[in-house]
C-alpha cells in the first residue's frame, strides 16, 4: 500500500506553516547558508558568581543532597562526583568519550552512531548542578561556591562556543540559561551579575535566537523553552545595557505568549500529550514568571495567565495527591528542570505547588512539605488560600476523561489530536486505587534505542487498549511521528449516575477496525466494555498489571487480593499472562505481568477490576 496518501494527510494535520519552518531550516543548514552557521565565539572566563553577600535573609529550606558526592541522572541513574569537574565530552553512564567534539554543532547528525544517545552527553551540561551548589553556597558553604565557579569555568573551556554536541540543541542551551538565572536568584546576584556570567548568557542568546523559528515549528516544548530563555536572558542583558538585548527580550516575550496560547488548550492540556512534558512546560513558565517578578517587568498577558492556570489545574487533576505520581502518559525524556528538593523524580507536587501559587494564587497542597521548598529558595510567598481538591473532569480538547470516586481514579485517553501524537495510545486506560497504579502505561524508555523497543513502548502494544491484527492504531512514519491521526467518532461525555461515573469513546481506523470503549467507575469496581469489529484476523485486549505475584484465574488474573476478570460475547481464543515491560524513568525498563485476551470475531469484551479495600 502506498504511503503517499498517509504522508499527505499527515502533512495537512501538521500544518503548512510548521512544515515550512522545519524544512526551510534543514535546507538552509544543508546549503550552509543559515546565519547560525556563521556564529563564532570565545569562551568566557570566571569567576561567574561572587561570594554571597552578608546579611541576606536566611533560607530555612534544606539544600538538595544531589551533586555533593553523587548525582542522579534522569532522576534514576547514580554516578559519583567530587570536587573536580566531570568530563563534559563523555557519556557518564557508559564512559564512552565523544570524538570530534570540536566539530561545528550543526554538522553533527541528530542520531550519530558514534555518539549513541546524545541525551546522555547533554545531561551533565543541563547544569542542574548549579542549583544544588548555589543552595549550599547560600547557606554558607564557601567551598561549594568555589566548586560551582570551577565547574562552570571548566565547562566553558571544554565547550567552545558553537562547537561540539553541547551546542547542538537550542533547547539544551535554553535550559542552561534558565538554570544560570535561577542560580543568580538563589545567590541574590541577578541584578548585579559578574561580567563573565553576562558574556556566557550573551553567547547563549546568539545560539538560541537564530533557530527559534525551527523550535516553534516543532509545536512542542522546544518553542516554549527557547522563548522563555530569550525572555529571561534578553531582559537580563538589557538591564545591564548590553546592545541588542532588547530584541531578544521582546522576541522571547512575544513568542512565549504565542506558544502558550497555541499549545495549551482551554482545558489545560498540552500539545505533547505527556505528563512529564507537562511538567517541563509548567517549570519553564514558572521560571519566566519568577524572573519577571524579580526584575519588576510588566505582567504577562491575561490569556497566558489563564491558559497556565488551566494547565496547572490539569496537572492537579491527574496526579495522585498522596504520592505526587501520576499516569505514565506519553513521552518522557527524564527532564526535571527545577530539582530544588530531594523528592522523587516522579513526584510532581513541587512543580504543582509552585505553579499553582504563581498562576492561581493558591496552594495545591494544603499541608506543608518538601513541595514548598522551591518557593522558599526562589522567594515566592506561600498564600493562605488552598485550591479545591482534584475531582472528576473532562478535558475534551486534549482527549482526557478523569474519573475520581473515593480513593479510585481512572483516566481514559481518547483521540482529539490537534498536534502530532508521539504514541499510539488511543483508548488507553489508567487505573489508580489508594495510590497504587493497577492498570499502567508502558512509558517511552529511550529516544535512541533498538527499533523493537521504540515500537514496543510507543506502539499500541504498550498500552491498556485493544490492538488489531498485530499493528499499531496509526502507521509509524518516523521516530517521533505517526500518520493518519485517529479521530473520536463516538462519544458519551463524562456523567455521574447509578452511584458511579461513566464515559465512552470510540474510533474507526484507516483500515476499518472499530473500537468503542465504555468505562464505569464505582466505589468497589472498575468496569470496561470494549466493542470491537472490522478487523481482519484478530483483536488482542491487554491489561498491564503492577509487578507482583499475579496468576491466571479463569479468563482473568489475581494476585490473591485484587482481581481482573474478562467476559466475552464471542469465543475467547487465548487468555494468557505474559511478561511485559514498563519504563518509569528514562533508559530504565522493568518487567511486569500483562493479561492478554485474544478474539477472532467481532463482539464485546467486558472487564471487571476489583481491589481489596
Amino acid at each position: 500500500m502506498s504511503r503517499l496518501p498517509t504522508l499527505l494527510r499527515t502533512a495537512c494535520a501538521l500544518g503548512l506553516v510548521s512544515i515550512v519552518r522545519v524544512v526551510a531550516y534543514r535546507i538552509a543548514l544543508r546549503l550552509c547558508v543559515h546565519p547560525v552557521q556563521r556564529l563564532r565565539g570565545v569562551a568566557p572566563v570566571g569567576p561567574f558568581f561572587r561570594t554571597v553577600a552578608e546579611g541576606l535573609p536566611p533560607i530555612v529550606a534544606p539544600s538538595v543532597t544531589n551533586w555533593r558526592s553523587s548525582a542522579s541522572l534522569f532522576g534514576r541513574w547514580s554516578i559519583m562526583v567530587g570536587a573536580l569537574p566531570p568530563d563534559w565530552r563523555t557519556d557518564p553512564l557508559s564512559g564512552a568519550r565523544v570524538h570530534d567534539s570540536e566539530r561545528p554543532w550543526w554538522s553533527i547528525p541528530d542520531f550519530d552512531p558514534q555518539l549513541g544517545d546524545i541525551k546522555r552527553i547533554w545531561e551533565l551540561s543541563r547544569m542542574d548542578w548549579l542549583l544544588a551548589m548555589a543552595q549550599r553556597a547560600r547557606q554558607g558553604d564557601c567551598q561549594e561556591l568555589s566548586r560551582l565557579n570551577s565547574w562552570l569555568a571548566d565547562w566553558c573551556r571544554n565547550s567552545v562556543p558553537y562547537l561540539g554536541p553541547n551546542w547542538k540543541c537550542g533547547q539544551e542551551a535554553s535550559i542552561r540559561v534558565m538554570h544560570l538565572a535561577m542560580t543568580a536568584l538563589i545567590l541574590d546576584q541577578a541584578k548585579q551579575p559578574e561580567p563573565g556570567l553576562l558574556e556566557l548568557v550573551r553567547l547563549h542568546m546568539r545560539r538560541i535566537a537564530p533557530t527559534l523559528s525551527y523550535a516553534v515549528g516543532q509545536n512542542n516544548n522546544h518553542g516554549t523553552s527557547e522563548a522563555a530563555a530569550l525572555f529571561i536572558g534578553g531582559t537580563w542583558l538589557q538591564a545591564q545595557g548590553v546592545r541588542g538585548a532588547e530584541y531578544w527580550a521582546a522576541t522571547g516575550r512575544r513568542v512565549l505568549e504565542e506558544r502558550v496560547a497555541t499549545l495549551v488548550a482551554g482545558d489545560g492540556s498540552f500539545s505533547q500529550y505527556s505528563l512529564n512534558y507537562h511538567r517541563v512546560l509548567l517549570d519553564t513558565c514558572s521560571m519566566a514568571e519568577i524572573w519577571r517578578r524579580h526584575m519588576d517587568l510588566p505582567l504577562f498577558s491575561s490569556k497566558l495567565q489563564t491558559r497556565l492556570r488551566a494547565a496547572v489545574r490539569w496537572l492537579q487533576q491527574v496526579i495522585d495527591p498522596e504520592s505526587g505520581d501520576g499516569p505514565n502518559l506519553g513521552a518522557n525524556d527524564g527532564a526535571r528542570l527545577l530539582p530544588l528538593t530531594d523528592t522523587a523524580y516522579r513526584d510532581y507536587r513541587p512543580c504543582l505547588q509552585l505553579a499553582m501559587v504563581l498562576f492561581a494564587g493558591q496552594r495545591a497542597c494544603a499541608h506543608s512539605g518538601a513541595w514548598d521548598y522551591p518557593l522558599q529558595w526562589l522567594n515566592v510567598p506561600l498564600p493562605e488560600k488552598v485550591a479545591p481538591p482534584p475531582g472528576s473532569v473532562l478535558a475534551d480538547e486534549g482527549g482526557y476523561a478523569v474519573m475520581r470516586h473515593g480513593v479510585g481514579m481512572a483516566l481514559l485517553r481518547y483521540p482529539r489530536f490537534r498536534f502530532r501524537p508521539s504514541q499510539a495510545d488511543v483508548l488507553h486506560l489508567d487505573f489508580w486505587y489508594a495510590g497504587i497504579n493497577y492498570l499502567r502505561d508502558a512509558g517511552s524508555y529511550s529516544y535512541n534505542t533498538e527499533a523493537r523497543w521504540l515500537h514496543y513502548f510507543g506502539g499500541t502494544g504498550g498500552h491498556n487498549t485493544v490492538q488489531f491484527d498485530d499493528r499499531d492504531q496509526m502507521p509509524r512514519l518516523g521516530r517521533f511521528l505517526f500518520g493518519d491521526w485517529l479521530q473520536t467518532r463516538q462519544f458519551e461525555p463524562l456523567e455521574e449516575r447509578d452511584g458511579g461515573l461513566h464515559v465512552a469513546a470510540g474510533y474507526r481506523d484507516r483500515l476499518g477496525a472499530r473500537h468503542l470503549r465504555r468505562v464505569s467507575l464505582h466505589a468497589d469496581c472498575l468496569s470496561v466494555h470494549d466493542e470491537v469489529g472490522g478487523f481482519t484476523r484478530k483483536a488482542v485486549l491487554r491489561w498491564r498489571l503492577p509487578p507482583g505475584a499475579w496468576r491466571l484465574d479463569g479468563c482473568g488474573a489475581t494476585d490473591g487480593v485484587s482481581q481482573v476478570v474478562v467476559h466475552a460475547g464471542m469465543h475467547i481464543v487465548r487468555c494468557a499472562l505474559i511478561e511485559g515491560w514498563e519504563s518509569l524513568h528514562y533508559l530504565e525498563k522493568t518487567s511486569l505481568p500483562v493479561l492478554e485476551v485474544e478474539v477472532h470475531e467481532s463482539g464485546t469484551l467486558s472487564t471487571y477490576f476489583r481491589v481489596a479495600k
